[in-house]
């Protein structure tokens, strides 16, 4: 199981294929995993990267380090230790936020970004601090709760519990991440960025709408938004074929002069 020690904690991560390289990263609590399905679609022309950002999946779950600085510091050193030349950053949920945030903070080690599902802004402290406090006191009962809205109706129950079971077994530390997410808005800083970014959202989003990529897109010079028919926030597992070939198109996007 190959692993990487980076800022005081462990990172797992599967390194497939040769090519430009992709460094996939998942959504909050749950794995690398979730690109099972386009990691034999894409290993074939390229170097596959995904990681199980700190407190998730087979990574280690420390108590402290669980903010968006943190993990965009560890995506740095893995980039540097992994020698991963220029990867395009493909991100779902808040690993769009990390994406984003990378693309933002070191332009020059990133040649692309596709947040997919993401980044999103939420207006709502109140309702942030009421997840957090439902979390804390009955967890499996309010992931199980919440996780299914998540996704289209009509999805499969097995990836809804797949997703489930992921997340109860990542730490209770990145609830951290929940707690400060009121905080967060990416919208001051898309104009300034200085990488490609092109954006992938289902249609169907319930957690974060796609009017809110479609106001990301519009912020963020020569972006563009591929949406995903009939999908809800996890398009990558909902409808694999459709959202692979709406990668393909971000990624020569992403690589074009």
């Amino acid at each position: 199981m190959p692993s990487l020690d980076v800022n005081d904690t462990t990172l797992h991560y599967e390194d497939e294929g040769t090519g430009p390289a992709l460094l996939f990263l998942h959504g909050w609590g749950t794995s690398g995993r979730a690109w099972d399905a386009q990691l034999p679609a894409f290993a074939r022309g390229h170097r596959v990267v995904t990681v199980d950002w700190r407190g998730c999946g087979r990574s280690a779950h420390p108590a402290r380090g669980n903010t968006v600085a943190d993990v965009v510091d560890d995506l740095v050193a893995l980039i540097g230790a992994l020698r991963l030349e220029r990867p395009v950053v493909v991100g779902s949920s808040i690993g769009g936020t990390f994406a984003v945030e990378l693309g933002a903070r070191r332009p020059d080690l990133v040649a692309g970004v596709v947040p997919v599902g993401a980044p999103g802004y939420w207006p709502s402290a109140r309702a942030q601090a009421e997840l957090v406090a439902a979390l804390r006191r009955d967890r499996a009962g309010t992931v199980a709760d919440w996780v299914p809205t998540w996704f289209a109706p009509g999805t499969a129950p097995a990836l809804v519990d797949r997703t489930v079971r992921q997340i109860l077994a990542s730490g209770v530390h990145i609830d951290e991440h929940q707690v400060s997410a009121h905080l967060y808005d990416p919208r001051p800083a898309l104009p300034g960025l200085r990488v490609p970014v092109h954006y992938i959202h289902g249609e169907l989003d319930p957690a974060i709408p796609v009017e809110v990529a479609r106001a990301c897109a519009a912020l963020t010079p020569g972006a563009t938004l591929g949406a995903i028919t009939g999908s809800g926030h996890m398009p990558h597992q909902e409808f694999p074929d459709r959202f692979n070939a709406a990668l393909r198109a971000a990624l020569a996007a992403c690589r074009r002069p």
